[in-house]
C-alpha cells in the first residue's frame, strides 16, 4: 500500500527541533544520599555463669527499660556457694577472735618472762594468719555474691530488645552463649557516606556557621514515603577512607513511635544550600555518552552558495552544536547544569536524538515534545 512506503527524507535533511532559551532561577533540591539505620548503642547480652535458664521475663521485640529483669538462670547452686561462704567467713571471725586472745595473753606473758619466746611468736603468727583468712573468707563471700547475683540478667539500657537465642531448660556458658541483643531505639543514628570533596561543606553544616532551616536533614523511607521528623549531624567519622576517598556521616533522629529500626535501608535528603540562581534546563534536553553529557545549542550560521540570491545568501540559518556539560541536581523533570553553556543560549530540547555536530536545524514545524534526551 503506498500508505505503507517508507518517506525519503528531505534533501536538505533540516531537523525540525524545539529550542529552549537557558535562564538562570532560584531552585530548590535535595542532595540525596542511600543510607543506613543504625542504634546509637548495640549490646549482645552474654551470661556470666553457667546454668539453665529458669526463667525469660520479657516479650521480644519489645521496648526495654535499663535494669528491667530479662533472664534467670538457674540460681540453687550459687546460693549454696554464697551461704558456704558466708559460714566459712562466720569460722574465719571465730577463728580470729581466739587468736586474738591467745596472742594477748601471751603478749602479757611476754612482759614479765613468763612464757617462752618461740610460744609468743607462734601466738602472734597465728593471729596475722586469722586475719588473712578472714580477709579471704570475705572476699570469698563476695565472689559468691556476684555470682549470685549474675544469676539475673538485667536490661543495661533501655532499648529494643530482639528474639531470644535461648529457651527455657537451655543451659549457657560465659562468654560464648549471646542470650539477645539490645539497641537503643529512641533516638537513632541514620549513617552515609559522603566523597571527601564534600567533607568541608559538612563540617560547616555540623559546626552550624550558616541559618541552617529546620528540614536541613530530612529522610526518605523504603516505600519512598517521608519520615515525620528532622535529624542533625552527630559525628564525623575520624577518617577518609583512602580506597574509596569516602567519609562516613552520621545523624541522629528522634524515633518515639520505634518507625525506624536498626539495619533499615533510606535515602538522606540534604537540603540545598546554595541560595544563587542557576542554570536550569528541561532533563531531556541532555544526552549522555559514555559517561559524559551534552547539549545541543542552535547556532546562527550564514551560508553563502555559489548559485543564490542576495535574499538567500544572507538569510540566517541554524545549526546545531554540540557542548559538553557538567550536570547538578535533577530536580523533577528538569536539571541543573554547572558549566559548559551560558545563560540566553537556545538549547535543543526536542530532536535532540537525531542530531549530530553541526546539524541543521529549524524552528518552521516544531516537533511533538519528547521524552528524548539524557538516557540512564
Amino acid at each position: 500500500m503506498g500508505a505503507c512506503k517508507k518517506k525519503q527524507p528531505p534533501q536538505n535533511n533540516v531537523v525540525p527541533v524545539n529550542l529552549y532559551k537557558v535562564k538562570q532561577q532560584q531552585v530548590l533540591y535535595y542532595d540525596k544520599y542511600p543510607s543506613t539505620i543504625q542504634a546509637l548503642s548495640q549490646v549482645n547480652l552474654l551470661p556470666q555463669i553457667t546454668g539453665a535458664i529458669t526463667a525469660i521475663y520479657f516479650k521480644e521485640g519489645t521496648h526495654i527499660s535499663k535494669g528491667e529483669k530479662l533472664y534467670e538462670i538457674d540460681r540453687r547452686i550459687y546460693e549454696a556457694a554464697y551461704d558456704q561462704a558466708v559460714a566459712n567467713l562466720k569460722v574465719s571471725q571465730g577463728n580470729l577472735v581466739q587468736a586474738q586472745q591467745d596472742a594477748d595473753r601471751y603478749e602479757y606473758l611476754n612482759k614479765y618472762n613468763a612464757v617462752a619466746k618461740q610460744q609468743y611468736d607462734h601466738a602472734i603468727i597465728s593471729l596475722n594468719n586469722a586475719k588473712n583468712t578472714v580477709k579471704a573468707s570475705e572476699q570469698a563471700v563476695k565472689s559468691a555474691k556476684t555470682n549470685l547475683n549474675y544469676a539475673i540478667v538485667y536490661a543495661p539500657f533501655d532499648g529494643t530488645i530482639g528474639f531470644s537465642m535461648v529457651k527455657l531448660g537451655d543451659v549457657v556458658n560465659p562468654g560464648t552463649t549471646v542470650l539477645n541483643t539490645i539497641s537503643t531505639d529512641d533516638p537513632i543514628a541514620v549513617d552515609f557516606i559522603v566523597n571527601e570533596k564534600q567533607l568541608p561543606h559538612f563540617e560547616e553544616l555540623q559546626l552550624g556557621k550558616k541559618n541552617l532551616p529546620d528540614s536541613l536533614f530530612t529522610l526518605l523511607l523504603a516505600d519512598n514515603s517521608l519520615y515525620n521528623g528532622v535529624g542533625k549531624i552527630s559525628v564525623i567519622d575520624r577518617a577518609v577512607d583512602a580506597q574509596t576517598g569516602s567519609i562516613r556521616v552520621r545523624l541522629v533522629f528522634p524515633n518515639p513511635k520505634k518507625m525506624l529500626r536498626v539495619g533499615m535501608s533510606c535515602v538522606v535528603r540534604v537540603h540545598n544550600q546554595d541560595t544563587q540562581p542557576q542554570l536550569v534546563l528541561p532533563n531531556k534536553a541532555v544526552v549522555e555518552q559514555m559517561g559524559e553529557y551534552f547539549v545541543y545549542v542552535a547556532k546562527d550560521s550564514v551560508i553563502n552558495p555559489t548559485h543564490s540570491t542576495a535574499d538567500t545568501a544572507t538569510k540566517p540559518k541554524l545549526i546545531a552544536a554540540q557542548k559538553k556539560v557538567q550536570i547538578g541536581q535533577v530536580i523533577g523533570p528538569n536539571i541543573v547544569i554547572k558549566s559548559g553553556i551560558n545563560e540566553g543560549d537556545r538549547v535543543v530540547v526536542d530532536g535532540v536524538q537525531t542530531l549530530h555536530d553541526g546539524s541543521k536545524i529549524t524552528t518552521a514545524n516544531k516537533v511533538a515534545p519528547s521524552a528524548g534526551g539524557r538516557r540512564g
